[in-house]
């Protein structure tokens, strides 16, 4: 509804708990903002397989007697946001096979930018796909490997990819989970103790995950790692050595909850530190720091602690806002906007804001927040913008527009701030994030999105371009 890069989806895994499916539940109802349009979790008691997964938000598809039923000490998860035109069933994760590695499910948060080039491939040599999703090619992968192993057929598997992947793999007896050499999407792991000092492992995109469900942080899967948890305990091993590090800055900027570590550092953190570096960077004369919710919150308060200018949230959130409505017969203007969020006038009226958010993508739904609040008074509006000008597109799964719709990629930034009719408009620098971010004396990051420069050779950018339903 409103004007966002959506990410799209994140991954949880749990080996050594009997009630593994609850815990993979709870982890994934802490990630339901990594994807909401379908979610399914995978489980097995060692000798038995078995999947659900449904359209729809967590907490509606795992009912209590759902996750009653799946029963097992090894469990996988996975919460996705899709593509236009590819919210279809058949894509929904985690996926299941029965091949001659034995029963498998794999979940993965990421976008392999040859999976294209290697579908074809495959569909000439016969093999069938029953979706649309890159994570089946993974699985054909799998199946056609000759080596005797799962682990090893896996490593076969993503030594052939390209791109970002951070995925978590079931078998009957074991959990394995692995991560592109780059290291584009978070994957962390958690320990929880269990009575009699046994240990359950735990693995999630973000480490809120483990907050709910009592796991402790222990570190990350390390780019170009895979681990193997099973009856023999925990192994891990270097499928491929490491590439150059390009953590998606954009999980900092917006993505990942706050409260939650990402690729080792506190997203909070990182947050509060690029509103106080935008503050010294872009001062304004202003009466108040308003936040646009929930993402611009972090970000504001720096802002606002660096500048000396009071922090007031005058912009409310309806967190209840499903993905379809009924509007009114009659058109409200910026109608959309109006249900996502609503000012507090008096607040507003008569003061000077700044108005801090986390990013410009097309521009239109910036216009309309800046309308709003100056209909419920305000003086001037100076917006604020804690990252760079967005002018590439994301091919490391993230669902962005094309160039031609990112405002900052056709536009200078004065026209920018005509356009959304703002009093004047800052953004973040490069080299603020990056400070931001911990990463001024050795890049770890990909800023592609601000720069256009990709760290992995891209195959067919034009056909990474298609939504993904009509890629094929």
């Amino acid at each position: 509804m409103l004007d966002r890069f959506r990410e799209e989806c994140g991954v949880v895994a749990v080996y050594g708990h009997p009630e593994a499916a609850n815990l993979a539940y709870l982890s994934l109802h802490a990630l339901q903002h990594r994807g909401q349009e379908s979610a399914g979790i995978a489980v097995s008691d060692g000798r038995r397989v078995a999947c659900h997964k449904a359209l729809g938000l967590v907490a509606d598809i795992f009912t209590p007697e759902v996750v009653g039923r799946l029963r097992g000490h090894l469990a996988i998860g996975h919460t996705r946001y899709s593509t236009a035109g590819d919210t279809l069933l058949e894509n929904a994760q985690p996926l299941f096979v029965m091949c001659n590695k034995g029963p498998i499910a794999i979940a993965h948060n990421g976008n392999l930018t040859n999976a294209g080039e290697i579908r074809r491939e495959l569909e000439r040599d016969g093999s069938i796909f029953q979706g649309t999703n890159d994570t089946e090619v993974i699985l054909h992968l799998i199946a056609r490997s000759r080596e005797s192993t799962l682990a090893a057929a896996l490593r076969e598997a993503l030594l052939q990819l390209d791109g970002a992947f951070s995925l978590v793999l079931l078998s009957r007896e074991e959990i394995i989970v692995a991560r592109d050499p780059h290291g584009f999407r978070p994957l962390a792991m958690g320990l929880l103790e269990l009575s009699g000092g046994r240990m359950c492992y735990c693995f999630a995109s973000e480490t809120c995950a483990f907050d709910l469900i009592g796991a402790v942080y222990v570190s990350e899967v390390e780019p170009g790692e895979m681990i193997i948890v099973g009856p023999n305990g925990m192994t891990r091993q270097r499928y491929t050595p490491p590439k150059p590090c390009a953590h998606c800055v954009f999980e900092h900027v917006y993505f990942a909850r706050p409260d939650s570590l990402v690729f080792g550092r506190s997203v909070h953190l990182s947050r509060e530190l690029m509103g106080r570096l935008l503050a010294l960077e872009h001062p304004a004369d202003a009466d108040i720091v308003v936040p646009v919710p929930d993402s611009g919150v972090p970000a504001a308060l720096g802002y606002a602690d660096e500048s000396g200018i009071p922090y007031r949230p005058a912009l409310i959130r309806n967190h209840y806002v499903g993905r379809t409505f009924i509007e009114p017969t009659q058109a409200i203007r910026d109608f959309g906007v109006k249900l996502k969020l609503n000012p507090i006038r008096h607040l507003l009226e008569g003061k000077r804001v700044v108005l801090v958010d986390d990013s410009i993508v097309r521009g239109t739904t910036s216009r309309k927040i800046v309308r709003m609040v100056r209909n419920a008074g305000a003086r001037e509006v100076h917006v604020r913008i804690s990252c760079p000008p967005t002018i590439s597109p994301c091919y490391y799964g993230v669902d962005t527009p094309s160039k031609r719709e990112l405002i900052a990629a056709n536009a200078s930034v004065e026209d920018i701030r005509k356009f959304i009719e703002a009093d004047s408009l800052g953004y973040l620098s490069l080299s603020a994030l990056q400070k931001a971010v911990d990463d001024e004396r050795r890049i770890q990051h990909c800023y592609a999105c601000y720069t256009g420069v990709y760290p992995t050779e891209l195959v067919n950018i034009e056909e990474l371009s298609v939504p993904k339903d009509r890629r094929w």
